[in-house]
């Protein structure tokens, strides 16, 4: 185990290759690495749950969610699979990373001065999915599958912390395909091409509308920033259960607008 990861198990693969990459990186190493995070790795915050789900201690569903938590915990194997990645130009409204070429205006502002990036997937995996849906009753299934999103959402920042860690990132943001109208969830070609064959590292895949498959997975690109920087800052979306700030409605013209 590399120091600074607290994964069950964590493996780095150095591919030697010339696929996408420009001359001056040609027959360079790219560095690929796979997580995967199970047992003590895995985190549920009882009380949090119980406040998402709007279950008191006292309630006669408790016993039964504990036990639901448990079981997940027992299953769960979550993975994770990113790519050490560098930006080679930048357009107006693009930005090339390793040979692959993303839209997104946003994007290229925000990696204005950002030279190294971390593209990744994570997800809670085929076992997880299978067992929150093969519950008895609609009752138990949605318990399940916010547990499931828990789980998910627990061991991503856990993922950031130590991938922030390992690499020295005081500062970081993310940005993930299908979250803004200006990066649509198409990018999410271009972004498991970037990474490799996903599917293969860590079993997941695109649906032909671009969504991934297992569905509780998340993608994007991490990279250091200095000051704050979240998707939700530029999304309207009223009541999101998801949401970590504010929604700016002059940002986009003060600070992206051509």
């Amino acid at each position: 185990m590399r120091d600074g990861f607290l994964a069950h198990y964590v493996y780095t693969l150095k591919i030697r290759t010339s696929r996408n990459l420009p001359d001056s990186r040609k027959g360079s190493d790219i560095m690929i690495t796979k997580l995967v995070y199970e047992g003590d790795s895995i985190t549920i915050d009882m009380e949090q749950l119980c406040k998402v789900l709007r279950v008191k201690a006292e309630s006669p569903h408790f016993a039964g969610i504990q036990e639901l938590a448990l079981a997940a915990r027992k299953i769960a194997t979550v993975k994770a699979v990113y790519k050490v990645a560098f930006v080679e130009a930048k357009g107006e409204n693009s930005v090339t990373i390793d040979g692959i070429t993303f839209t997104s205006r946003v994007l290229s502002v925000n990696l204005a001065d950002t030279y190294r990036v971390f593209p990744y997937v994570i997800t809670c995996g085929e076992e997880l999915a299978a067992w929150a849906k093969n519950q008895p009753d609609m009752l138990e299934n949605y318990y399940a599958d916010t547990i499931t999103e828990m789980i998910l959402k627990n061991t991503r920042q856990t993922f950031f912390e130590q991938l922030d860690e390992h690499w020295g990132l005081e500062s970081t943001a993310n940005m993930n395909p299908g979250s803004l109208a200006d990066w649509p969830i198409t990018e999410q070609r271009p972004l498991f091409n970037l990474i490799g064959d996903v599917e293969a590292l860590i079993g997941v895949k695109l649906t032909e509308s671009c969504l991934m498959v297992p569905i509780k997975s998340v993608s994007g690109i991490h990279f250091p920033k200095q000051g704050s920087w979240e998707n939700c800052q530029l999304c309207p979306r009223e009541n999101c259960p998801g949401r970590k700030a504010p929604y700016d409605e002059h940002l986009f013209e003060e600070k992206f607008k051509l």
